[in-house]
């Protein structure tokens, strides 16, 4: 069974597929880079390591953020706040993608998510 309320948000820029018209292929890697970055940097973590010990019952919500301005101000919100997360920036282009957020208690980190959507 998943550990209770521990959720891993991953938070990918619409405007990728909507408006730049990046293959839906491309803008899954990014979040999946993403999620395997963070996980890393904060492998140590309990609430990481609660995560990781059940695979078959991990819980992810993939969130929309409409373009890169919305991106980079959640990421700045969210270290102020002390939130760990990864901001995936593409290279070379050196653009912000999407991040994702090492996996937290819920109620813990969706005060600061819960104006975004699920990514369609």
């Amino acid at each position: 069974m998943a550990a209770p309320g521990l959720v891993q948000y991953v938070v990918v820029r619409s405007d990728l597929i909507h408006s730049l018209s990046w293959p839906l292929g491309a803008v899954i890697t990014q979040a999946c880079h993403a999620a395997t970055a963070v996980i890393h940097l904060h492998y140590s973590d309990p609430d990481t390591q609660l995560y990781l010990s059940d695979l078959d019952n991990m819980h992810k919500v993939v969130l929309q953020a409409p373009d890169e301005a919305c991106l980079s101000t959640l990421s700045a919100t969210l270290s102020e706040k002390g939130i760990a997360h990864k901001l995936w920036m593409e290279q070379p282009e050196n653009i912000a993608t999407c991040l994702a957020l090492k996996p937290y208690p819920k109620q813990i980190v969706h005060p600061f998510l819960k104006k975004l959507k699920l990514f369609k």
